[in-house]
């Protein structure tokens, strides 16, 4: 199990999961900062110009849910991780990737009004001056003020995904008391779909539902980062068609018809760093009428939310490869064709036709 403590810079976090791990039988205390500054240790200097901050390396995101579960592994557990997270991508990545190995997370905010974060990171700073490198305490001074802007704008998602503590007025050892309590509650436990990393290559089955307008419904999961199209792996013995409708059911309580369903695009996906590659099938389900949108429900522990979207807006909200996945389908369902793509390039003669489409 995961304790993961959120807040800002001078919320408490660190001092408040001293106190946690005394009332949490077995817990050990897991920055995962020591993975950053591992990271920081090993890269050439050239990959870290331009991050301000190692949570923006790939890599730290991947190690850090892995050194939980080899963590657990030697000691009972929880593992009470203090640690700021204010992007909500980086949220899905890391707790769907404990999920994923069948590491629950409890997620608790540690909030203290803005006035009194600046008065501790500045008074911080005062009892340092005489001990610590003064260029050094001003820099990480100025970096800790500088972010509280940061958490403002990230507050919405997180008073939403997270149980709040406020700890304006607590000592240390109150708020490790209220975030046991919430523990031992299960209150603050995310429920996040568990979804086993692929150890091969796999084939996958999207359907693109629209809307009266032509527009793609996109949904966002909690278990990863990024939008995505309704959809998912095509299981043994599956056919592809009926794994589209089964994730559209699951998904969203949309009920497909197996034989309407029209093939857009077969499209290669190739293996990248952590994630599999395979062949990936987009299907045509139709239209969704007004009716049709409001009964779209949403599994709590999979998908944050859905939204329709234009070709340019999905452009905003989905890697590159499923944007040229995306457009190749569009222009398949225009000229009802089925199209050919590998990497989300078209093939042959549709790649001709492609590029004379502009």
């Amino acid at each position: 199990m995961i304790v993961w403590v959120n807040g800002t810079f001078g919320a408490g976090k660190t001092t408040a999961c001293r106190e946690l791990t005394a009332l949490l039988p077995g817990s050990v205390l897991y920055d995962p900062e020591q993975v950053g500054v591992g990271l920081v240790g090993v890269l050439p200097p050239e990959r870290m110009e331009g991050l301000s901050d190692f949570q923006d390396l790939p890599s730290w995101r991947l190690l850090v849910p892995q050194v939980a579960a080899a963590l657990l592994a030697e000691v009972p557990g929880p593992l009470v991780v203090p640690m700021t997270l204010l992007r909500q991508e980086y949220r899905d990545e890391i707790f769907g990737a404990l999920a994923s190995r069948g590491i629950p997370v409890h997620h608790v905010l540690l909030h203290t009004e803005e006035t009194i974060l600046r008065a501790r990171i500045e008074g911080r700073a005062r009892q340092r001056a005489g001990s610590a490198d003064p260029a050094l305490v001003a820099e990480q001074s100025r970096w800790s003020l500088e972010h509280l802007a940061d958490y403002q704008a990230a507050l919405p998602w997180l008073v939403t995904d997270a149980e709040v503590v406020d700890t304006t007025v607590l000592t240390p050892r109150d708020t490790a008391e209220r975030i046991a309590a919430l523990v031992r509650r299960g209150s603050a436990r995310r429920p996040i779909v568990q979804t086993p990393e692929p150890t091969a290559d796999t084939v996958a089955a999207a359907v693109l539902l629209f809307d009266d307008q032509d527009r793609v419904l996109l949904v966002d999961p909690v278990y990863k980062a990024g939008w995505e199209f309704p959809g998912g792996v095509v299981e043994r013995g599956e056919a592809p068609t009926l794994a589209g409708v089964r994730e559209a059911a699951e998904e969203l309580g949309v009920v497909l018809d197996q034989r309407a369903l029209r093939l857009l695009v077969v499209d290669w996906e190739p293996h990248t760093g952590p994630r599999r590659g395979g062949i990936r099938l987009v299907y045509d389900g139709g239209r969704l009428d007004a009716a049709g949108r409001a009964a779209l429900r949403l599994p709590a522990e999979e998908l944050r939310s859905w939204r329709f979207v234009t070709l340019d807006e999905a452009a905003g909200l989905l890697t590159p490869g499923r944007v040229r996945r995306l457009a190749a389908a569009l222009r398949a369902r225009r000229l009802g064709e089925v199209l050919a793509l590998e990497a989300g390039q078209p093939l042959g003669e549709d790649a001709a036709e492609a590029m004379a489409e502009g």
